[in-house]
């Protein structure tokens, strides 16, 4: 790409001037370019990489407004009150917000004195919230999908308004927008889903490797549920000064394990996705001000939190899959100073102590199910009709789900982001091969947590940066035996 000088020293000028960094870091500038020339791009950056810079700063330099829509409304929070504090025109919309705060940056909306927005998806499709936003008159220059694996990862199950994102730059053809989305993780295959789903039209790539050179690594297999709460309190017993994070799978874990060990002595907090906005606000600054050491957590907690001088993340239970993994173990060491990763998992038989098997089989057994639904309530719907509709006639809070299931079979698609058209592919075939991929998908993080070779060597290979032949990280806990 030709990287015009001019706009590169105003640039530079604007991050001294607001952030206080002299320069920028690859390829900081070279997206910034690409996305104040309206191209579209794909970003893959590792966790602590200046993704959220790549898109903040280009948007102060642009008229109009940039619509940033993001998974989670702590980072949301975060990154909107460190804009704020600089004095810069940022605004956020979701669920939580009060009625006066919405009303503030809705008038501010309106009037055009935002520069940035943020946004959760289903905020952005609320038909209140859409019909301001696609006024002709209220100019935007771009939207930003951060945290873009989520699309691939949750898209489907979690979070299904991500599937109707695509169609939201044909619905605004009054102005043109480019469509730029961040992630610190993805396979070659979510690169895809990416692409096809936000209909982005020949993206400039960005794609930097998500290798860590301070991170060690080391999966430890216990045998009992016994043996696994004492492997923990003995590592918290050597480690309990130092900042860290605990990981668990499910809200319930995450309170019963931060009980016991505040029983045990070590002051810590239980956060997860169902505690109240404040209450996640509070525990956010006593970890990050380090009133408490480590925080027992879902994957809720993480997400553009930015803390340097976090030493270990500890998953008490295996992981699901590799894209969550990465992206938690990659918050640690962001001041480049070693960090230990460490993962308990159960012996591979599941005979001592059958608790990360079962998981990762109701894991498996409920996304195959929700698919089965799907493919049984295509034959139940029109061939054209819209969600609000649909929603109304069978009352399921599943029907989100089921479309987004069907859209990412590739048996419907959506016409704007209410309206859908079903196609003619085969339903058995295509659920099928949903099926299989996350099958493929829990496989391959079974073969993770128990291959012999180099953790650092597997992880380029799943997401697409293979490494030579002989690369070793020396440091996992693989790397140590073969040293020894």
């Amino acid at each position: 790409m030709t990287i015009n000088n001019d706009r590169i020293q105003k640039l530079r000028e604007t991050l001294k001037q607001y952030w206080g960094y002299d320069d920028f870091r690859y390829p900081q500038a070279e997206v910034m370019t690409a996305i104040l020339t309206e191209k579209d791009c794909l970003v893959v950056m590792p966790t602590g990489g200046g993704k959220s810079l790549c898109f903040q700063l280009p948007a102060l330099l642009q008229e109009g407004l940039t619509l940033v829509v993001s998974p989670l409304v702590a980072l949301m929070e975060n990154q909107v009150q460190e804009l704020r504090s600089k004095h810069l025109p940022a605004g956020i919309l979701h669920s939580e917000v009060s009625k006066f705060d919405r009303k503030q940056t809705l008038n501010a909306l309106k009037s055009q004195q935002l520069r940035l927005l943020y946004l959760s998806p289903e905020t952005l499709l609320s038909p209140p919230i859409w019909q301001v936003i696609s006024n002709p008159e209220i100019k935007i220059n771009g939207l930003i999908l951060d945290e873009a694996h989520c699309l691939a990862q949750w898209g489907e199950s979690f979070r299904p308004a991500y599937r109707r994102l695509g169609t939201i730059r044909s619905c605004l053809s009054h102005h043109p927008i480019s469509i730029a989305s961040f992630t610190a993780t993805a396979d070659i295959n979510t690169q895809k889903t990416i692409i096809q789903s936000l209909q982005l039209s020949n993206p400039e790539k960005f794609l930097v490797s998500p290798y860590r050179h301070n991170l060690q690594i080391q999966i430890k297999t216990i045998w009992t549920p016994k043996g696994r709460k004492q492997e923990l309190i003995q590592y918290i017993q050597r480690k309990h000064k130092q900042s860290g994070l605990i990981y668990v799978r499910t809200r319930k874990d995450s309170e019963e394990l931060a009980n016991l060990l505040n029983q045990e002595g070590y002051k810590n907090q239980a956060y997860h996705g169902g505690l109240g906005s404040n209450i996640r606000r509070q525990i956010e600054n006593d970890w990050l001000q380090e009133k408490i050491k480590f925080v027992v957590c879902t994957n809720a907690f993480g997400m553009g939190i930015n803390k340097s001088n976090l030493r270990w993340i500890f998953h008490y239970q295996a992981p699901l899959l590799l894209s969550e993994y990465i992206q938690e173990i990659g918050r640690g060491g962001r001041d480049g100073k070693l960090t230990e990763a460490i993962t308990l998992i159960s012996e591979t038989t599941g005979f001592f102590n059958p608790e990360d098997k079962q998981r990762r089989q109701y894991f498996l057994h409920r996304q195959i199910k929700l698919y089965q639904e799907a493919q049984r309530f295509i034959k139940q719907i029109p061939k054209q009709g819209n969600i609000e509709a649909l929603s109304r006639e069978f009352n399921n809070t599943n029907i989100q789900l089921y479309l987004s299931i069907l859209n990412s079979s590739q048996q419907l698609r959506w016409i704007d982001p209410y309206h859908y058209q079903l196609t003619l592919n085969n339903p058995q075939s295509s659920i099928e091969l949903l099926i299989k991929r996350q099958q493929k998908l829990t496989q391959e993080t079974s073969q993770y947590l128990t291959t012999k070779t180099c953790r650092w060597h597997f992880l380029l290979l799943a997401f697409g940066f293979p490494p030579s032949n002989n690369f070793r990280c020396g440091k996992c806990d693989n790397c140590l035996k073969i040293k020894n």
